[in-house]
């Protein structure tokens, strides 16, 4: 079965003051299969979020292949790179970036505006009460509270029928009372539209709760020898 993310020989450096450059990723291979929830651990400073965002595209790798559903986006643009992100991945945050001025629907509305296909009512409609959001449709954020919120953000995540979701640190920002919600609610909305799950987490009682649990120093070379004590984003 073809993965639907990929990683083969990856590499992503920044330059630092001094005219020294700073090795971030160093992956000799990874990869998501269709429908596979996977924790990937990593202390702050691992290089969690770069690799998020080479993974989305909106960061080109220096070097190695990174292919999502098939397409390598190493070959592609900016633009052909963000139309890829919108159509294939969805992205959750740790904050949840809802439009201030839109209802709930709403939001997930202009999230299918950047795929290719046409903004779905009737699904963003579904989407919201799938994640138990069926009265709340025409609420702004201002008017949903922090789990509603976090609700609408894995909605606008799914709007595009995507392969897979990427979250980034999706607890972080709630209080603990919640945070089992939160996974609960990726774990089972992803299940139950057939969408992998790559879950990025500096927290072990989270990442013990997927079927494949890995840290990012495992595979990233460039974490395991930094140590991943800061020096990394």
């Amino acid at each position: 079965m073809q993965p639907v993310i990929e990683l083969s020989h990856v590499r992503k450096s920044f330059a630092i003051p001094g005219g020294e450059t700073l090795s971030v990723l160093d992956i000799e291979s990874f990869a998501l299969s269709p429908g596979e929830h996977c924790a990937l651990e990593g202390q702050s400073g691992s290089g969690k979020s770069t690799l998020l965002n080479v993974i989305s595209g909106i960061m080109r790798a220096d070097a190695g292949r990174v292919v999502i559903d098939s397409i390598d986006l190493s070959a592609l643009d900016e633009a052909r790179r963000d139309r890829v992100r919108a159509d294939k991945l969805g992205l959750v945050f740790q904050q949840f970036n809802l439009l201030p001025g839109f209802t709930a629907l709403e939001n997930v509305l202009v999230a299918m505006t950047f795929g290719s296909g046409r903004p779905d009512r009737q699904r963003a409609i579904q989407l919201l009460a799938a994640v138990g959001l069926h009265d709340r449709l025409h609420h702004k954020p201002t008017a949903l509270s922090v789990g509603q919120q976090q609700r609408v953000a894995v909605a606008r995540a799914l709007a595009n029928r995507p392969r897979a979701i990427l979250a980034d640190e999706p607890t972080a920002s709630i209080d603990s009372s919640h945070q089992q919600q939160v996974i609960d609610l990726l774990r089972n909305t992803c299940s139950q539209q057939g969408v992998a799950l790559l879950v990025v987490t500096h927290a072990p009682e989270v990442a013990v709760q997927f079927p494949r649990r890995i840290r990012l120093e495992e595979f990233n070379r460039a974490a395991a020898i930094a140590g991943g004590e800061g020096r990394l984003q």
